[in-house]
């Protein structure tokens, strides 16, 4: 059997750019920075997206204030309900969860600073079931012609 054993969680754009609302899309599709994931034999759980979900492709960017309802609150919680149960799962059966991926001044998924909403949500829900995990966040300036071997070299590590 050939598995780590390792998983990490990732905002759901990281593997999809073209989730994200058009002028702000920085990759054709999958950021590089998911190469590395896969070098270091990590496993991937993708978040789904609450911005796609709740007002679809063609939405218009907008602030965490314009998001932040308590149906936006409860979708985010809907959502990240059944990635709970198979993160549970995991983490029964002995796997290692490192952390989670976020995108800093997301509305919805920044970690630093002004938290996302769906970042909030998550936090609450792990930390109420005592699940430690690290966090990492890919910087605005971050596209798919991003070559930074400190980054890199961050990531390797935040991944173990």
């Amino acid at each position: 059997m050939k598995r780590s054993k390792r998983i990490v969680m990732v905002s759901h754009c990281i593997l999809n750019q073209n989730s994200v609302v058009k002028p702000l899309a920085r990759a054709k599709g999958a950021f590089p920075i998911s190469k590395i994931i896969l070098e270091e034999g990590v496993g991937i759980i993708q978040l789904p997206c609450p911005e796609f979900k709740y007002l679809g492709l063609d939405r218009k960017p907008m602030s965490k204030e314009e998001y932040d309802s308590n149906d936006y609150r409860n979708l985010c919680r809907k959502l990240f309900n059944s990635i709970c149960e198979d993160l549970q799962k995991y983490i029964e059966s002995g796997y290692e969860f490192i952390g989670i991926v976020g995108i800093n001044h997301s509305p919805t998924c920044s970690i630093s600073g002004n938290m996302g909403i769906y970042m909030e949500e998550i936090f609450e829900i792990l930390q109420s079931m005592n699940i430690e995990f690290k966090t990492f966040e890919i910087p605005t300036d971050y596209d798919e012609n991003s070559s930074d071997e400190n980054f890199e070299m961050e990531f390797r590590k935040f991944l173990g």
